[in-house]
């Protein structure tokens, strides 16, 4: 008996980012890894989003526009338990501590690598 392959369905992320640029190279990288990227640019664009969708993971940084990313951590923790979430920072290295205490499951530092990107979503996606 022949066992028909099928493909899975590519892991949904939310890009939280203001930054127009950072947002188009992150969803550059991550659809060539097989991943529906969807992004928005404030908290309360984000709220809308999961309300609606559960995406794996959330790239999130911590400076926008209406507030904190690290105090949003929670409500995506609250709303979507499973959900994992990587803290992009460039200017509060200190507040790595506070991001993973609040949920993130990994503390990115901006400038980071292509590599770097890959082996934080890929250890925290398996």
């Amino acid at each position: 008996m022949k066992v028909k392959a099928t493909k899975h369905a590519p892991k949904k992320v939310l890009i939280i980012e203001d930054e127009g640029d950072l947002c188009l190279l992150l969803n550059i990288l991550l659809d060539e890894k097989d991943m529906e990227v969807e992004h928005v640019q404030s908290l309360a664009k984000a709220e809308e989003y999961l309300l609606q969708e559960q995406p794996s993971l959330v790239l999130l940084d911590n400076r926008l526009p209406d507030g904190f990313g690290i105090d949003f951590i929670s409500f995506i923790k609250k709303h979507h338990p499973a959900t994992k979430v990587i803290m992009i920072t460039g200017v509060d290295a200190a507040a790595s501590d506070v991001a993973i205490e609040n949920g993130a499951d990994v503390f990115l530092k901006k400038p980071f690598t292509k590599a770097e990107l890959f082996k934080s979503v890929n250890d925290v996606l398996n």
